[in-house]
């Protein structure tokens, strides 16, 4: 029977450490550690081919990595188990205080302490007039406790509902997460302009499910890129502003219509937002075998390495043979400089220049192994050319040829459905009310009690300063008043 009763008494005192402040504020210090190895490695349901890269760089520090779950950081057991422990320690602190607080909130002032000769800025003053020094009290917002010989008053009592409110928001936060993460979706795709994106699966460059989403959750609606317009500052050329014009089709709206989208003014399918993430260039080309046959015709997007729109690019044409791979440079604006070689000097498209390094060999496409669009192995190939080509210029290079025919500009649309994202922010705003309540608001306790003598004192419960002047008034005008 002892055993029993050590064993719940062992349970207890778990229970009231786990639910302590103390306890919520170090479980709060470690998500927000855990969560740092998430921005340092590279994370599975954001971008695989970084982890098959990192693999490939680090095969054994790797190993070790993912053995600690460290490419997949916010699904890892440790992680969640820190996120639950936070959620229930928060909840056990704060719902039990928060319940006693309600009860509390009528509730009148404590009863007059015994000894008020103990307490902060204790004075004594001739007999007074309880009754006027009662409604001076009420004049300055005390709510009052009179008896007979006696008044016990108190002020800033929304300093505990702050503080409460503080709390009960972070748990609101914590559940607006837990739903974004369970019921949500984030997705990002590159679109060129004239093309056209439907919201399917097999549309999305990197799509990623929450845990009871699934893939035909999906809202219906295609939308087509009709025109990008990119403005920079022409001294900096720092961006100024980015135009996405579009036209889009919902089931439920059968007629097209014309939409503008901002980077800070996404579209909307009602908890599904279509933001515009990034923009870059397309180059287009025309790749012709050896006896001139069109292998391929159309704009292969690059990705962006600087704030000029310097990109690299890989076009891969497996269907020739040997199987060629063009490892390329898109210059918008190309200058050229001793040291960096060629690079781009303003954002616009101005004077535009395709490097292209061409490569002969395997492409490695068909070893099942997945590899970046924008990337090619050339471990298994040989260089046979090299060139920098104006638009319409074309390169013989021995296997066919390559032509710069122009390029397009294409637009990264980041597609999230987050339902927690309104609870989210409500629970931010309602903490930061609560923290401001909190800090700033006065909670005093102030006692006057009648005997040969009239007794003052008081107590400053936050410790914040102007008590003694608080108390000093009163007794001035008390003596005024008498």
């Amino acid at each position: 029977m002892s055993t029993v009763l050590d064993s719940r008494s062992f349970l207890r005192w778990c229970w009231r450490q786990l639910t302590s402040m103390r306890i919520a504020l170090i479980l709060l210090l470690l998500l927000a550690v855990a969560a740092i190895p998430g921005s340092l490695f590279p994370q599975r349901n954001q971008n695989p081919l970084q982890v098959k890269q990192y693999f490939i760089d680090n095969p054994a520090t790797a190993i070790w990595l993912d053995r600690l779950s460290l490419f997949e950081v916010y699904s890892s057991p440790w992680f969640s188990a820190i996120y639950l422990l936070l959620f229930i320690s928060l909840i056990g602190c704060v719902l039990p205080r928060s319940i006693e607080h309600l009860k509390a909130i009528g509730a009148q002032p404590t009863i007059t302490p015994k000894y008020l000769d103990r307490m902060e800025h204790f004075v004594e003053i001739k007999k007074i007039d309880l009754d006027q020094a009662a409604a001076y009290l009420i004049k300055n917002r005390y709510r009052i406790r009179r008896d007979e010989n006696s008044i016990s008053a108190e002020k800033g009592y929304a300093r505990e509902s702050g503080n409460l409110l503080f709390h009960l928001s972070l748990v609101l936060v914590l559940i607006a997460i837990g739903v974004g993460s369970l019921f949500g979706s984030k997705g990002d795709a590159i679109v060129n302009v004239g093309d056209r994106f439907i919201n399917t699966p097999t549309s999305y460059d990197i799509l990623g499910f929450g845990k009871y989403q699934a893939e035909d959750s999906l809202p219906p609606f295609s939308l087509k890129v009709e025109d990008f317009k990119a403005e920079y500052d022409p001294v900096t050329n720092a961006p100024i502003d980015y135009t996405l014009t579009v036209r889009t089709a919902n089931p439920a709206n059968s007629p097209e219509t014309t939409e503008v989208i901002k980077v800070n003014q996404p579209l909307a399918y009602g908890s599904t937002k279509i933001y515009l993430q990034a923009n870059g260039y397309s180059p287009i080309v025309i790749v012709r075998d050896k006896s001139g046959k069109v292998i391929f015709d159309g704009p292969t997007p690059f990705l962006p390495q600087d704030g000029n729109l310097s990109s690299i690019g890989a076009i891969k044409i497996p269907d020739m043979n040997p199987q060629i791979g063009f490892v390329s440079s898109f210059l918008p604006t190309a200058d050229r400089d001793p040291i960096r070689g060629g690079f781009s000097s303003y954002p616009e498209v101005l004077d535009p220049r395709l490097l292209v390094s061409v490569w002969k060999g395997d492409l490695g496409l068909n070893t099942g192994v997945p590899q970046s669009v924008y990337r090619i192995d050339t471990s298994k190939m040989e260089r046979i050319g090299l060139k920098a080509l104006t638009v319409n210029e074309t390169y013989d290079f021995g296997e066919g040829s390559i032509t710069f025919t122009g390029w397009k500009s294409w637009v990264n649309l980041q597609i999230v459905n987050d339902p927690g994202k309104g609870f989210a922010l409500l629970g931010a705003i309602l903490a930061i009310s609560g923290l401001l309540i909190s800090l700033f608001t006065r909670q005093r306790r102030v006692w006057i009690k009648q005997g040969r003598k009239t007794q003052v004192a008081g107590l400053a419960k936050n410790g914040i300063p102007g008590l003694e002047q608080e108390i000093n008034n009163l007794v001035k005008e008390l003596s005024n008043e008498r």
